[in-house]
């Protein structure tokens, strides 16, 4: 996969504390940020197949095995005595 590098601003005491977990986590910041953005990226276009799935789902409706046709009418739902 073919990178770019880009220039990020960040408050010094952040990156401070961002260097601190990397070194505690044998990493490198780098490293660290690209998984961020990884797991961003992926939970987005999870989120996007699903709701797309959803869609098409609602409007295919959902088969209730009745055939389209309701097995009672209301009056013999609501009987009343």
């Amino acid at each position: 996969m073919e990178k770019q590098n880009i220039t990020l601003s960040v408050p010094k005491d952040v990156l401070h504390k961002v260097k601190l977990i990397a070194v505690q986590r044998q990493t490198s910041v780098s490293a660290m940020l690209t998984q961020t953005l990884e797991q961003i990226v992926e939970r987005e276009e999870t989120y996007a197949l699903a709701s797309r799935r959803h869609l098409e789902w609602l409007n295919r409706g959902a088969d209730l095995g009745t055939a389209g046709q309701a097995p009672a009418g209301r009056g013999e739902l609501h009987e009343r005595a």
